[in-house]
C-alpha cells in the first residue's frame, strides 16, 4: 500500500466536495485528508486528496473521477517531485515552569507561539506531514489540548504543470 497525492480541478459549483468525497466513499478508498481552494483560473478549484492503495487502485479512482461532469483534471502528483504543506494549530497546556522547554520544541520546529494564555500556548507549525506527526509527539507529554490540522495542500515542483 501507497500513500498517493492526488490533485482534481473541479468546476467551483455546490455540490462538487460532496460528490468527490461519495465517490471515494462509495468505492471504498479512505481520504486521509483532502483540502479544497480556489484556483489559478477563475471558477475553477483545485482539490488535493491524500489517499492509500495501490496502483490499481489510483487508476480506478482517477478513471471514476473522470465520470464526475465537474471533475475537470485529475494529476497524480506523487508520481513527480512535489512540494506539499500542512498547517496544524496546536493548543498546548503550558505553566510558567514548563514554557522554557515547550519554547525550545517550538524553535527546533522553525514554528511559532500565536497565542499565549496563562496556562497555555498555541503554536503554528507548517511543514510536511511527518514533521507536523513528529511535533505534536513532542507535545503531547506537556498535554495537547487542542488540534487543528489543514490536510495536506501540494503542487509539482519546478516548471512542470
Amino acid at each position: 500500500m501507497k500513500k498517493h497525492t492526488i490533485a482534481v480541478i473541479v468546476n467551483d459549483q455546490p455540490g462538487v466536495l460532496q460528490r468527490v468525497s461519495g465517490l471515494f466513499g462509495r468505492r471504498g478508498f479512505n481520504i486521509e485528508s483532502i483540502t479544497v481552494g480556489t484556483s489559478e483560473e477563475a471558477g475553477l478549484s483545485r482539490m488535493v486528496i491524500v489517499t492509500t492503495g495501490d496502483d490499481h487502485t489510483l487508476e480506478q479512482v482517477t478513471k471514476q473521477l473522470y465520470k464526475l461532469i465537474d471533475v475537470i483534471k485529475v494529476i497524480d502528483l506523487s508520481s513527480n517531485p512535489m512540494v506539499a504543506r500542512e498547517l496544524a494549530l496546536i493548543k498546548v497546556n503550558a505553566e510558567p515552569a514548563s514554557r522554557p522547554e515547550i519554547l525550545g520544541v517550538v524553535e527546533t520546529f522553525r514554528a511559532a507561539v500565536v497565542d499565549i494564555g496563562t496556562h497555555s500556548l498555541m503554536v503554528q507549525v507548517v511543514g510536511d506531514t511527518e514533521k507536523i506527526d513528529a511535533m505534536v509527539e513532542l507535545l503531547k507529554p506537556y498535554g495537547i489540548r487542542e488540534l487543528s490540522r489543514t490536510g495536506v495542500t501540494a503542487l509539482i515542483r519546478g516548471n512542470a504543470k
